[in-house]
C-alpha cells in the first residue's frame, strides 16, 4: 500500500515511449488536451518527485509532462550513460508530447541544466524556461581547448569503463521502507520523513529480500564527459526564449551552491533570478504552493 502524503496524486496518465531503442517513462497529470508544460527532474530523481508539484499546475490548465531519465525511475536501463543521450532523450519526448511548437518548461537541479543546453541546440522547442536551482557555477569554468577535450574523453571513457566492469552486475542494497528513507534523508535533510517514505513506495521496487532503489547503479552524475555541470550555466547568456531562474537559501548535499551574483553575468536579455527564501534545493517539495505561485505568474495563462 502505497503512504500518502498531503498533496501528492498519482500522474493521469503513465506510459513509455521508444527513444532510438531505449524506453523512456513518460508521466502525466491534467486534461490530455490540455496546453503542454515540460517538467524535467534532477540527477539522482525521477518524474514522481513531482507527485505534489505537477497537480498543482494540472488544477490550472496545463497537461504537464514530465519523464524519468534513462537509468532513473521506470525508464530502461542502458549500458553506457552521457550528458549527450539525455539530450537525446529530451528531444524524444518533446517530440512526442509537443510535436515542433515551443512548450514552455521547468527544470529542477540537473533537469534545469538539461533544459538550458536543449534550448541551446535547439531554441524552436521551448516558449519560456524556469529553472529551479539547476545553475550550477561554484566551481570556476574551465577553459578547455577542443584537442584537449579529446584527451579528456579518453581518460573519461578508460575510467568509465572501469566503473561499469565492477557495476555490471550490481544491485543496490536492499531495505525497508523506513531504512531507503533513511539514505535519502541523509542527502536531503530537510525534507519530511512522510514525504520520504513516499518518495521510496513510488521510486523503489518491492522484492523478496525487501525494497531497492530503481535507479541503476552504475549510473555516475554526468555519465562519461568531458562534461562539467558548469559548462551548462554560460549557455543562458544566448538564451532567445523568456527566462526565470529560482535559487535557494541554504545549502544541502545535493545542491549547487550558486548564487545570485554567481548567475547574475550570465542572465539572457530580459532574464530574471531570484532567491525563495527558507528553503533548501528541493524548493518545490518544501513549498510546492508558493514555488509555483512564482512559475505561474512567469509562465501566464495556459495558451
Amino acid at each position: 500500500m502505497t503512504p500518502e502524503f498531503p498533496g501528492a496524486r498519482t500522474p493521469d496518465r503513465e506510459y513509455t515511449i521508444d527513444a532510438k531503442g531505449v524506453g523512456i517513462a513518460i508521466h502525466e497529470w491534467g486534461d490530455a488536451d490540455a496546453p503542454p508544460l515540460m517538467m524535467a527532474h534532477g540527477g539522482f530523481d525521477f518524474a514522481r518527485t513531482f507527485d505534489v508539484f505537477a497537480p498543482i499546475f494540472a488544477d490550472a490548465g496545463w497537461r504537464v509532462v514530465s519523464w524519468d531519465h534513462r537509468g532513473h525511475g521506470d525508464s530502461a536501463h542502458t549500458h553506457l550513460y552521457s550528458w549527450e543521450a539525455d539530450l537525446r532523450d529530451a528531444s524524444a519526448v518533446f517530440d512526442h508530447a509537443a510535436g515542433r511548437r515551443a512548450v514552455p518548461a521547468i527544470g529542477h537541479s540537473k533537469g534545469g541544466a538539461l533544459c538550458l543546453n536543449l534550448a541551446d541546440a535547439a531554441p524552436f522547442r521551448f516558449r519560456k524556461i524556469v529553472n529551479i536551482d539547476g545553475m550550477p557555477s561554484r566551481r570556476p569554468v574551465p577553459d578547455v581547448a577542443e584537442h584537449e577535450r579529446t584527451k579528456m574523453l579518453t581518460g573519461e571513457i578508460t575510467t568509465w569503463l572501469d566503473h561499469r566492469a565492477t557495476t555490471a552486475t550490481a544491485e543496490r542494497k536492499p531495505g525497508t521502507v523506513d531504512e531507503l528513507a533513511e539514505r535519502r534523508r541523509r542527502m536531503n535533510p530537510r525534507l519530511r520523513p512522510d514525504w520520504l517514505r513516499y518518495l521510496v513506495s513510488v521510486g523503489a521496487f518491492e522484492s523478496n529480500d525487501g525494497w531497492r532503489w530503481k535507479l541503476d547503479p552504475s549510473i555516475r552524475f554526468g555519465g562519461f564527459g568531458p562534461w562539467r555541470p558548469e559548462w551548462a550555466l554560460p549557455k543562458m547568456a544566448s538564451l532567445g526564449v523568456p527566462f526565470y531562474g529560482l535559487l535557494v537559501e541554504h545549502s544541502e548535499p545535493m545542491g549547487w551552491d550558486t548564487t545570485i551574483d554567481d548567475v547574475t553575468p550570465y542572465l539572457p536579455d530580459g532574464g530574471h533570478v531570484e532567491e525563495i527564501k527558507g528553503v533548501g534545493h528541493f524548493a518545490h517539495i518544501e513549498q510546492p504552493q508558493a514555488t509555483a505561485a512564482r512559475i505561474m505568474e512567469f509562465l501566464g495563462a495556459p495558451a
